[in-house]
């Protein structure tokens, strides 16, 4: 079976520094009809059970360790049987929401995870988080930035954990260094491409320096 991606959006909060959010996240699952792995688990572990369909579940990949993109992450690893996989930098941001229980693997620059016969890439690309990673699928042309690139700009900085010089430069350094027509989809919002991002990247860091 070709593999696929499978996405579904839900709803919850962000909470760090004192602040808390209303959010939607995306989750995208990317796999065939036998197997496949889970980017983030935000928010809702059902809706994220009903997305798999069944499958084996390979591994959790997590972009970065905010609450909004692992609060489910150990009860899904419960219902699937899938490791945890996170970059160690983000271990601390990992411990606010669960300093009870630690990832069951790592993510490294470079890493490949393979499923359903195709290879997923990890990039280590910090700056919105010290461990946060987008992940590369050249077979079919697409990047999953989690919070790294959004559709209008690059992620937010400005609190604890994240510096937006670091954030530019890993887009400028590890994304931009691919094709222009990847389809880039995002960890919240719309997908964009990186023709977007190379067109528009300047414009957008002197709005954001």
């Amino acid at each position: 079976m070709s593999v696929r991606i499978d996405h579904a959006v839900t709803s919850g909060t962000f909470s760090l520094d004192g602040e808390t959010f209303d959010v939607d996240n995306n989750v995208w699952v990317v796999g065939d009809d036998d197997e496949c792995i889970v980017i983030d688990a935000p928010h809702d572990v059902p809706a994220i059970v009903a997305l798999v369909g069944g499958r084996r579940v390979i591994a959790i990949v997590c972009t970065h360790a905010h609450d909004d993109h692992v609060r489910c992450a150990p009860a899904l690893a419960d219902a699937t049987g899938a490791s945890i996989l996170l970059h160690p930098a983000d271990q601390p941001i990992w411990d606010l929401t669960h300093p009870d229980r630690s990832p069951t693997g790592t993510l490294v620059d470079g890493q490949v995870i393979t499923v359903a016969a195709t290879e997923v890439r990890v990039l280590h690309t910090p700056g919105h988080a010290p461990g946060a990673v987008c992940l590369y699928v050249p077979e079919l042309g697409v990047l999953f930035s989690g919070d790294t690139l959004f559709a209008g700009g690059p992620g937010a900085t400005g609190r604890s954990y994240s510096d937006f010089d670091t954030l530019t430069q890993s887009i400028r350094e590890r994304l931009l260094a691919l094709p222009r027509d990847t389809i880039v989809h995002t960890g919240h919002g719309d997908s964009t491409t990186l023709a977007e991002a190379q067109d528009n990247i300047d414009a957008w860091i002197a709005r954001g320096s």
